[in-house]
């Protein structure tokens, strides 16, 4: 079934999934959760399908929740609900059989950030940014902390949350996040393609999903330890 607020391109092995909520920064919305859920999960139990890209439309990646659903009522129940399907969506792409790699332009903020840091890769555009600002509104990205702490390290990832401040694409806190940095948004995708093409290729050879498993296991018990 189409879903428009998640554009879906099959090329050989590789799936492209598009947030196209641009109008609104590509946010995090409850729809949008649960349409990136279900392409994820489509795209993963796909067995053409050998890695999928999660790009964005537009001049965000991602600006995180929609504060507009979390501001329309007091409820509680419903908030943690919201809460922890976006939780389910980055433990969905953190565990898909298939390498999960964002290709980022513009800001990746609070979730969006998150969703970027729970991709097992990343390539930014050279205007990317990013940022887990929650706290310049009284409050503290705790989730996005996980993965975020993950990727960068828990001392980089601890000032970008208690400061809120930006990090660019060529910053050193940004580049855990990212795997390399591009001059040009449209460049993203010519320097990812000899990446997609090796792992297309391998990927039959190669016992890629005991890799992955290994791999984020090590990188969890990094983090406990």
């Amino acid at each position: 079934m189409r879903n428009d607020l998640v554009l879906r391109e099959i090329d050989g092995p590789i799936a492209r999934l598009t947030l196209n909520d641009p109008g609104r920064a590509n946010v995090l919305s409850e729809a949008m959760i649960a349409a990136l859920g279900e392409a994820v999960a489509t795209a993963g139990a796909d067995p053409a399908v050998r890695v999928i890209v999660l790009a964005a439309e537009g001049r965000a990646f991602s600006a995180g929740h929609e504060l507009r659903e979390l501001r329309a009522g007091d409820d509680k129940a419903a908030h943690e609900a919201l809460f922890a399907r976006c939780s389910a969506l980055m433990l969905a792409i953190g565990a898909s059989p298939k390498p999960v790699i964002a290709s980022v332009q513009g800001a990746a903020v609070a979730a969006g950030c998150q969703l970027v840091a729970s991709c097992d890769l990343a390539y930014a555009a050279d205007d990317a940014r990013f940022a887990v600002s929650g706290i310049n509104l009284g409050l503290f990205c705790s989730t996005p902390s996980v993965a975020l702490s993950r990727a960068v390290g828990r001392k980089a990832a601890l000032e970008m949350l208690l400061t809120g401040r930006f990090v660019d694409a060529g910053g050193k806190e940004s580049r855990a996040v990212r795997r390399n940095r591009v001059t040009r948004h449209p460049l993203v995708n010519l320097r990812l393609r000899p990446v997609l093409a090796g792992i297309g290729a391998r990927m039959p050879a190669m016992p890629v999903r005991q890799c992955l498993d290994q791999h984020r296991a090590v990188t969890c018990a990094s983090l406990a330890e």
